[in-house]
């Protein structure tokens, strides 16, 4: 439909007002917006949604896959960091989810990883380097220097660093951020090395030091990391300076709701419609220089239709001209055909391997907290088999945890966590950001065993295993995502889902909890393929207390 005109109450957002209206599209753009007395749709016409910071990966579903879920829930575009893939697979991998998001009409807009790998102290895939860094920020696909993770380094003006901060500079591009916890001068010193962002603040008090420092919030709500509670009362007076993201979005989850709940809760809450939306439709189009339409004459024609102005029911989305999602008939465009690319190349590992023996009576371990990316560390006294090993303790709530190097043959990680509650068997995965090897977390070393193992068989997934049964997920792209329809990968994401908590996991999302326990830039306690780490001292750890 090259010329067609839809009429509705139009949402204004830079005029801050709603009256009756007709949108007339010619090619792809916004034609005209017209006054009308009696509109023939009694439906809202506003700008789409758009995610201002998301791992796609994440949602274990390819870009195009990704898309005919997003666009049901009103997102026309997301600022996509795709640097999980990148740690898997270098620029092969940003490339890869750049032109399969060409595929579909969908606005995808990707960076240029920062940190590939996210610390010298676990094993990647890849190398992201400098020069690396200048050539994708000289293509057009790519807008801004994605999510600064090594904070350190920044604060102490690392040349390595500081070169990619200056080439995103010298392109004109900006610097997402990535600082957890950090206040004060530190802050203040982060945002002067030019970084614009931060999608890590968990309170509010840190969120204000990071505004005063100059940057912009981006309150996030995802599948494990949630902070929208702790920082929406920064929409009362920091509206033109917030945006909205998931970050990391598991698929059952996409499937139920994006951007839209976000909004939805906002207004709800009693925040300011024409605020919520300003985050939400203008802000991130605005600070990444988007190619997106915000429903005024000229602009290209990307916009939906809501049924009302309070629960924010899509029933249609509109992307360039095109009508991607209608709610009586689904998405509009096909999924596309893909072929897997991964990289993956360790061995099936035995229980020996996995042996923990250290001296003392008391040891180390991570503490997983629900609903939060960061943990914390406790010291707990060792439970010991007949041969001397350390052992898991279900009772007490203490299981073992251990990370495979899967780029390379080398000997496993070990330590142990509490927070997973499993009674019996074992829970693993291939996405384990950063560098995504091997996690796996259990009661017996026999089923961590064969947990690893079934990975290392299907090259990458998701999987649970106990005495009764084995359920897994392949991921054969990168180990990360799935090639099968988005509702198909749900299911059986909630059926791994399901297991896991009747094995006895309380943590709302137990494979994507599992996923960020190897993320060294989270402070305070992580395992890595080479070993356990502490992310507030920058530095490997001893299990044992000497």
């Amino acid at each position: 439909m090259d010329y067609f005109t839809i009429s509705g109450q139009i949402v204004d957002i830079y005029q801050r007002q709603i009256y009756p209206g007709e949108v007339t599209v010619s090619s792809g753009r916004i034609l005209s917006i017209q006054k009308v007395d009696s509109p023939s749709s009694p439906f809202f016409i506003m700008p789409g949604f758009v995610d201002a910071h998301i791992h796609i990966e994440s949602s274990m579903l390819v870009p195009s896959e990704f898309a005919r879920i997003a666009v049901r829930h009103g997102t026309v575009g997301t600022v996509s960091d795709p640097h999980e893939i990148g740690n898997v697979l270098g620029i092969l991998g940003v490339e890869f989810m750049i032109l399969n998001g060409k595929t579909v009409p969908f606005k995808f807009y990707f960076g240029a990883p920062s940190c590939v790998p996210a610390t010298m102290f676990e094993t990647a895939g890849a190398i992201i380097d400098q020069n690396d860094i200048i050539e994708l920020l000289n293509q057009p696909d790519i807008k801004y220097l994605s999510e600064m993770m090594n904070w350190p380094a920044v604060l102490h003006r690392d040349k390595l660093v500081m070169d990619k901060i200056i080439a995103a500079q010298n392109a004109d591009k900006p610097i997402d951020g990535h600082a957890p916890g950090l206040r004060g001068e530190d802050a203040q010193r982060y945002a002067a090395a030019g970084i614009s962002t931060d999608h890590e603040c968990t309170t509010l008090e840190e969120a204000l030091d990071k505004l005063a420092a100059g940057m912009k919030i981006i309150i996030r709500e995802g599948s494990a990391a949630r902070n929208f509670e702790a920082l929406i009362p920064l929409m009362r007076d920091y509206s033109d300076r917030l945006m909205f993201c998931s970050d990391d979005k598991h698929p059952d989850e996409l499937l139920t709701g994006h951007i839209n709940q976000l909004v939805r809760k906002s207004v709800k809450s009693g925040y300011s419609l024409f605020d919520v939306l300003q985050a939400a439709c203008i802000n991130p189009i605005k600070h990444y220089n988007l190619d997106i339409g915000t429903l005024l004459p000229g602009d290209a024609a990307d916009f939906i239709l809501v049924r009302n102005l309070q629960d924010f029911d899509i029933m249609a989305t509109y992307i360039g001209g095109q009508k991607v999602y209608d709610v009586s008939e689904g998405p509009c465009f096909s999924a596309q055909p893909c072929s897997p690319i991964n990289q993956f190349e360790c061995l099936p590992i035995s229980p020996a391997q996995i042996s923990a023996r250290i001296p003392g009576d008391e040891f180390r371990i991570i503490v997983a907290h629900d609903g939060e990316i960061h943990t914390s560390s406790l010291w707990c006294k060792i439970t010991r088999n007949q041969q001397g090993e350390i052992i898991a303790s279900p009772r007490e709530d203490i299981l073992k945890m251990v990370v495979v190097n899967r780029y390379q043959n080398a000997p496993p990680a070990v330590a142990f966590i509490r927070g997973f509650g499993l009674q019996h068997g074992a829970i693993a995965s291939t996405i384990a950001h950063d560098s995504h090897n091997i996690i796996a977390v259990g009661t017996d070393d026999d089923l961590i065993v064969r947990a690893i193992n079934l990975l290392i068989e299907h090259q990458g997934g998701i999987c649970s295993v106990n005495h009764q049964e084995e359920l897994v997920l392949p991921l054969p792209v990168a180990g990360l995502m799935s090639t099968l329809p988005g509702e198909e990968i749900a299911l059986r994401y909630q059926q791994l889902d399901q297991a896991a908590k009747a094995m006895g996991s309380g943590l709302r999302a137990p494979f994507m909890t599992l996923s960020f326990m190897a993320l060294l830039v989270i402070p305070e306690l992580k395992l890595s393929d080479k070993g356990l780490f502490d992310g507030t001292r920058f530095e490997f750890v001893n299990l044992a207390r000497k």
